[in-house]
């Protein structure tokens, strides 16, 4: 904590699918105090959600309760507030200047016509839950796991012909979590529910206009999470807005939405009167934009172009910082939430921790204490590059879904494949259940996410120095499987890093912590100073980062990439395989 009893500090959210988090930083990027609401240990009972969530399975629905972020926010800032009170000497809430933040992407909230009125006028003295459940449309936000809109998808890949060309239109294909096809979908099966409402905010820009009092505008990088911004011409693509308002009902949706906000620095106004009477904020503290949580944890460190985020946790998300557009059906651009010009690619893939856990589970169950991952790893290093215990043996390569992957679209299953490690000739598929040992598939699943990944940012990395084969220069490492040494010494040999890979130690609030970060740079940033340069000149690397693995080895790296094209043809040959 800085020494200064009267310097400012800044505030970051991170509303995401099982946790609201709040994280205070200082000037120079040091963590003051944070606080954290489970949604299931704090609110299970009262809202019968499970992991943050209700389930409708035979719909695909998977969506979450306004209300619950609602209390949540009540809850948040009051252990903010006493967390920071008890330190020594107690710290301030009214010396926080700025807040920023992110929130789960795609997800959205719908706002009627009194949304505005009451939200200007809320009463302190009344938690927001009792207040702004009158200001909805929807009691309920669809979450990102949600399945139900093929449809609608189907409908928006084929608006300019086919998925490729709306890729290059909004930066992605149409997926089934995507707000567009959210929207449109709730307008088919609940029209009054549409019709009643007067503006749609992203998770992201509904938290801001809480904090706001008012309706905050969408996020310059959040809006490129709906299908519906036109990336060349950064704007609502008008065409895209009628498919999913019908015809007539293009202009309608554009207010409903509203002119996102360009200049991720750019002030939206002060705090709601309702904070600063009810946890003390200072009447002058700004509210920046909020962003999407994956835009976020690029900001939580100065991610240089050529470096990588690989966020191992339930699902596995890549994250790039790139000056380069070249979108693809298969994966995401968006605008950088800082940097004008810049893009963040990302790949984002369903099956990452669990299905690691479905296959460390198969092996012999542990010593009593045990986690079993202690297992899993001795098998992902007693096997050798790509399964060949000899030079002659073939290449193994392996999918491992339990649910269907959108990365590529590919139903849930496990395929076993090998191919001549020399140049990836001779493709065949193996028995799933006789082609190798248990142990074998430990190392071949972590392989076979890492070359998906290399596969598919390819285009994006070119040599980081000394005539060295085009690879990131750094990578690093967050999430729960960030920790795991196997893991990461895997991902380096598959994806390189010519400086190493690195675990990035934020205790799990990357996004909470960009949050925090956007709101400094926002308010002290001299004139012209992007982020990245603000960011590098405060940020501290000791404490902060720990190099886990090497990254780069010569000869291993390459020999992955002599397979890396029979890698691509044996997803297209499941692919084929399913559509026949």
């Amino acid at each position: 904590m800085t020494a200064d009893n009267d310097s400012p500090l800044y505030l970051g959210f991170d509303l995401s699918t099982q946790q609201l988090k709040a994280i205070v930083v200082s000037s120079d990027l040091k963590t003051v105090a944070q606080a954290k609401v489970d949604f299931d240990a704090d609110f299970g009972s009262a809202y019968g959600i499970k992991k943050g969530v209700h389930v409708r399975e035979e719909t695909g629905e998977v969506y979450a309760p306004v209300g619950l972020w609602l209390e949540s926010l009540d809850l948040v800032l009051q252990r903010l507030s006493d967390t920071m009170f008890e330190q020594t000497p107690p710290v301030s809430m009214c010396r926080i200047r700025g807040i920023s933040g992110s929130g789960q992407q795609h997800g959205s909230v719908y706002w009627n016509r009194e949304a505005e009125r009451i939200l200007a006028s809320l009463d302190a003295e009344k938690p927001l839950a009792e207040q702004l459940d009158k200001a909805l449309a929807h009691e309920w936000s669809p979450n990102w796991q949600d399945q139900s809109t093929q449809k609608e998808c189907d409908a928006f890949d084929a608006e300019f012909g086919d998925r490729e060309q709306l890729a290059q239109v909004t930066g992605s294909g149409a997926h089934h979590r995507f707000t567009g096809p959210q929207i449109m979908r709730l307008r088919r099966i609940r029209p009054e529910v549409y019709a009643n409402t007067s503006r749609i905010s992203l998770v992201s820009s509904w938290l801001a206009s809480v904090l706001l009092g008012q309706i905050a505008p969408l996020d310059v990088g959040d809006v490129c999470g709906m299908n519906l911004w036109d990336m060349a011409n950064q704007r609502y693509s008008p065409e895209l807005l009628a498919l999913a308002a019908g015809k007539d009902g293009s202009d309608d949706l554009r207010a409903k939405l509203g002119e996102p906000c360009m200049d991720g620095g750019q002030s939206l106004g002060t705090v709601s009167s309702y904070f600063v009477n009810r946890y003390c904020f200072s009447k002058d503290c700004q509210i920046l934009p909020f962003t999407g949580d994956n835009p976020a944890t690029i900001l939580a460190l100065p991610l240089r172009p050529l470096d990588a985020i690989v966020s191992l946790g339930t699902s596995t998300t890549f994250l790039m910082n790139t000056p380069k557009y070249k979108p693809d059906g298969a994966y995401h651009f968006f605008n950088h939430p800082t940097t004008k010009g810049h893009y963040m690619f990302m790949l984002c893939y369903k099956n990452g921790g669990l299905a690691r856990e479905r296959v460390r589970d198969a092996l012999p169950k542990p010593e009593p204490g045990g986690t079993g991952w202690e297992t899993f790893n001795k098998a992902v290093f007693d096997t050798p590059v790509l399964g060949m215990h000899n030079k002659d043996d073939r290449a193994k390569m392996g999918l491992y879904f339990d649910l269907r992957e959108t990365v590529p679209n590919i139903r849930a299953g496990k395929w076993h494949f090998t191919c001549d490690a020399a140049d990836g000739s001779g493709l065949r598929e193996e028995d799933s259940d006789q082609a190798w040992s248990k142990d074998t598939d430990a190392r071949i699943i972590v392989e076979s996410q890492a070359l998906s990944m290399r596969l598919r940012s390819q285009k994006l990395v070119h040599s980081p120095r000394d005539q060295l084969p085009a690879q990131p220069r750094r990578i690093y490492l967050v999430g729960g499987g960030s920790m795991n040494p196997a893991i990461a010494k895997t991902l380096g040999s598959v994806l390189g890093g010519a400086d190493g890979v690195f675990k990035l130690d934020v205790g799990g609030s990357a996004c909470a912590l960009g949050g925090a970060y956007k709101a400094v740079w926002a308010l002290e940033r001299s004139e012209g100073e992007t982020f990245d340069d603000l960011l590098a000149g405060r940020w501290q690397e000791e404490g902060s980062i720990e190099k886990v693995d090497v990254g780069y080895r010569e000869g291993t790296y390459e020999q992955y990439g002599k397979v890396l094209g029979a890698f691509e043809e044996m997803e297209k040959k499941i692919l084929e395989d399913e559509e026949r």
